[in-house]
């Protein structure tokens, strides 16, 4: 039922409640065994060994384990035991992760009060909230949580900050007024109800409950919550896709190979061991260890610059970010109300300040009169400080930020005050008050009334424009007082009216005297509404950071495209967007009632022209988040409230708020900004980037390594070599040379223009850009240079295999460092860059030196020593495979070069 289209006495008689004696203990009993608890129902969940079982269901662990049981049933234990250890701590690595993140229900929980006051058989009674049932009479107050969907039976003065739930900034006025004909669609926009989870800001009332439990809008939202699961990253899809076709390729090399032995008339033993041997060489068993530890590293980094990752899939989807979906409030602004303009028929100033703190700058306007030292100035500053309860709290510590208790609006007020020069404990103390108007959401106005050192008491005002214009009478302007005049009034309503479309809530100022020296505050009352001066108007905003419109700037530059989400109103979305950058020419604004009526068919076609959406439910989100993943966007979408947690499970990555964020929008999310800033998200993009960038790198590293084994040990019988590497040995280089050094290039500084260029495709291969060629080519080099040494150690009757195995594992150093860069040589680097890969390389060298010498390792590898002759020329040769990368980056920058002058030269002709 649509219980904001009915009267109170309708809902209470459909309910069967009574608004005096609420219900009956026998009743509500009734009917908590009929709906349920007032609780919020968690889905079923996967028990952890589900979870845990579900980590090893990928086609590369699927192959590690075949590998792994074939080498404990040939009985090399050592092996065996090798790669269970990297896929057991593989799996224990995801399972953390999925396991922390079916946790969002259970922050939903944490939200529900555990007691409220309902009328019970004609008595107001403190229960629990999960008795609370559909036509109880809720009693609430200010600071009390609400505990059930309620419709108001009355709310004087009632606001409620539903921030939370809808997205709004600030608390909304609540009446227990009928709505007209096709109002309140939207949650929103139902002025006459009260939420589960919203938070009693000010004043009081009293609701009949209307819903409970999973019905609540509330619990509308935890029901999304749990039916849409968070999608693979990027990267994932790409590792799956890598690891089936490693899979395919791995056995159908090793049956090719065992076939044609065979064929050759080869013992079948020995080619069952070849084929098994090529398969270790096949797999890379370091490549899930060096992508979890490259994005752990990339964690670690991105928390020391305000980001908290959650998940580390969330690293490396940031880099493949298309469309950031941001909230406003506090992340795109400073998430705090602020007087910008300051209107006098006199002239206009502007303010400037830093939050709450009562210090900044008040300058005039552009061709507008200096006010400072006129009175005008003077008393609209003290009568905004005076008709006010909020207050200013210092910082509490040494570079904190000011603070305020009570209304944003009032501290925003009380902060200009002090930005104009006004001591606001001294004002208060030499006009204390004495009597007051309370505000009143049908007035839209506060009155107070203040003594005064000469007996004549005080009035100050403040309120809707047009809730004080019919109490004033006279106006100041630059000389005094004087009567207002129908011009006046039309030059203040369309300051009003500017102000307004520019997005600021805008706030009359007035003013007076009282003839009357009585000290009886009632008789004071009496004459307070009316003959009052009209001192002039502020413009309050929550003003963007300042770091907002450069973010914005680099999302663009960097292919990324920004757009606003947010449950304020549309003006004032409009405002902050177009100030931002982010709504530009031919983009438009959005609303959730348009949306509502336009339906999801139409956001799909047009989703790419909407800029700005306002006024959004949390449906809404999802479907403006499915809408874009549907035209092959990476959406990152940002959030703080309990309204936005479906859709920050639903993209490819949530982004919560750390300080304004609510414990569910945390739990949902992939990670959380510990500022709350937008600008932090475009830093953690180029992070991403730089990551996915290595990640690439280390792939490249790694099966370069893996296909030159596997060209190593194919064409070896064709030459006439035994089998040239033992399994132990495959396994040490895989993760050892090879997997310290690719840790090592996960931590290489990003290259100088990478938020120069577009992210990359959803569906682009890990293995694009020509780099499969690459690793084809590099690798047949590697096995050929490996191949060479080794016939000829072979037939000289010196130590091949190990002369195979040192070459391959330093042959893997020598790449390690070339592929430093994409483009840069790395003898224009610098040493200095990456010290850690320089460490990496030295050690690993220093660990194949002792392999070689030390005769603990030689029985374990089965290696011998070399003598130094032999030791040179395998030192020699594996410098081979860092000169042709070096070689292939040099003629890819010539080729770039080429291709500008080529662009240039057409630019010019264009031109």
């Amino acid at each position: 039922m649509a219980w904001w289209a009915s009267t109170p006495d309708v809902a209470i008689a459909e309910l069967g409640s009574n608004v005096s004696l609420g219900l009956t203990s026998a009743a509500a009993a009734a009917r908590r065994a009929a709906d349920g608890p007032n609780e919020l129902v968690e889905a079923a969940t996967k028990p952890a060994w589900q979870l845990f079982l579900g980590q090893f269901a990928s086609t590369m662990i699927i192959v590690l384990l075949g590998a792994g049981l074939v080498t404990a049933l040939i009985g090399d234990l050592t092996d065996a035991a090798v790669i269970a250890a990297v896929v057991v701590l593989n799996a224990l690595i995801g399972f953390g992760q999925e396991h922390r993140a079916e946790r969002a229900m259970v922050a939903l929980r944490r939200m529900t009060q555990p007691l409220a006051r309902v009328v019970r058989d004609g008595v107001v009674r403190t229960v629990r909230a999960a008795d609370i049932v559909r036509g109880d009479i809720l009693h609430l107050d200010a600071g009390d949580l609400v505990a059930a969907d309620a419709r108001l039976i009355d709310a004087p003065n009632l606001q409620v900050n539903e921030a939370a739930l809808t997205g709004e900034s600030v608390p909304v006025e609540k009446t227990a007024g009928v709505l007209a004909p096709g109002e309140g669609q939207l949650v929103a926009d139902r002025g006459n109800m009260v939420f589960r989870g919203t938070a009693i800001a000010y004043g009081r009332g009293r609701a009949v409950v209307t819903a409970t439990g999973m019905h609540t809008a509330l619990g509308e939202i935890a029901g999304l919550l749990q039916s849409h699961a968070a999608p693979p990253t990027p990267l994932q899809r790409q590792l799956a896709v890598l690891g089936k076709w490693i899979a395919i390729g791995a056995v159908a090399t090793c049956a090719i190979v065992f076939v044609i032995g065979v064929a050759r008339g080869e013992p079948i033993e020995l080619m069952f061991f070849t084929a098994l041997s090529l398969a270790v060489a096949a797999i890379p068993e370091s490549l899930p260890a060096v992508v979890t530890v490259s994005l752990a590293l990339g964690a670690h980094r991105m928390a020391k610059h305000h980001v908290l990752i959650r998940k580390l899939s969330a690293v490396e989807t940031l880099g493949s970010v298309t469309v950031v979906a941001s909230d406003k409030t506090g992340t795109l602004t400073q998430g705090r109300m602020s007087v910008e303009r300051l209107w006098t028929v006199a002239g206009t100033l502007r303010v400037s300040g830093d939050g709450y703190e009562p210090s900044g700058a008040i300058e005039c306007a552009d061709g507008a009169v200096d006010l400072h030292g006129m009175s005008v100035l003077d008393d609209l500053v003290l009568a905004a400080a005076l008709c006010n309860d909020a207050s200013l709290v210092p910082p509490a510590r040494p570079g904190a930020a000011w603070d305020i208790s009570g209304d944003t609006t009032e501290g925003a007020l009380l902060a200009f005050a002090g930005r104009a020069g006004l001591d606001h404990a001294a004002a208060t103390l030499r006009h204390p008050r004495i009597a007051e108007l309370a505000f009143d959401s049908s007035l839209k106005r506060m009155i107070t009334v203040h003594d005064a050192p000469d007996g004549r008491p005080l009035v100050a005002a403040k309120g809707a424009l047009e809730a004080v214009l019919p109490i004033v009478t006279q106006i100041a302007d630059r000389e005094g007082v004087r009567p207002i005049t129908p011009a006046d009034l039309d030059l203040v309503r369309a300051a009003a009216e500017a102000d307004s479309a520019a997005g600021y809530r805008v706030l009359a100022v007035a003013g007076g005297r009282l003839a009357s020296t009585k000290a009886d505050p009632l008789a004071l009352l009496g004459s307070v509404e009316r003959d009052l001066v009209l001192y002039g108007l502020v413009a309050l905003a929550d003003p963007p950071r300042a770091e907002s419109a450069d973010a914005v700037t680099a999302a663009r530059s960097a292919g990324i495209t920004p757009i606003m989400v947010t449950g304020d109103h549309p003006a004032t979305a409009r405002a902050i967007a177009t100030r931002l950058g982010i709504l530009t020419p031919g983009r438009a604004v959005m609303t959730g009632a348009e949306l509502a009526s336009e339906g999801p068919e139409h956001l799909a076609r047009h989703v790419g022209d909407v800029a700005v959406y306002a006024r959004t439910t949390p449906e809404q989100k999802l479907d403006i988040v499915a809408a874009w993943q549907a035209r092959g966007a990476v959406v990152a979408m940002t959030g703080d409230g309990v309204n936005d947690a479906p859709a920050l499970r639903k993209a490819d990555i949530g982004v919560a708020m750390g300080i304004s964020g609510t414990e569910v929008s945390k739990e949902a999310a992939d990670m959380v900004l510990a500022n709350d800033n937008f600008a932090t998200i475009i830093g953690a993009v180029r992070e991403g980037r730089r990551i996915y960038d290595n990640i690439k790198r280390s792939v490249r590293f790694g099966l370069t390594v893996g296909s030159g084994e596997i060209w190593l040990i194919f064409l070896a019988p064709f030459v006439g070599l035994p089998l040239p590497l033992l399994p132990i040995q495959i396994l040490w280089v895989n993760l050892v040379t090879h997997g310290l050094p690719g840790v090592a290039l996960a931590v290489e500084p990003a290259e100088p223009d990478v938020m120069r260029h577009r992210p990359r495709p959803r569906d682009e291969a890990i293995l694009s850009g020509g780099l499969w060629q690459h690793i084809l080519v590099d690798g047949l080099l590697l096995g050929a240079v490996c191949l060479g040494i080794g016939l000829w150690g072979y037939m000289s009757d010196r130590p091949w295999q190990t002369m195979v195995f040192t070459s391959l594992a330093l042959l893997q150093l020598g790449n390690a460092l070339a592929l430093r860069s994409n483009r840069q040589s790395v003898f224009g680097l610098g040493l200095r860059r990456n010290p850690f890969l320089l460490v990496v390389l030295a050690g690993t060298l220093v660990l194949q030196l002792i392999l070689i010498y030390w005769p603990p390792a030689q029985r374990l590898l089965s290696t011998e020593a070399l003598s130094l002759p032999d030791l040179a020329v395998v030192l020699v040769a594996s410098t081979a495979l860092f000169w042709v990368v070096e070689i292939q980056k040099l003629v890819g920058r010539r080729s770039s070069r080429a291709g500008s002058s080529v662009l240039s030269t057409r630019s010019m002709d264009g031109i």
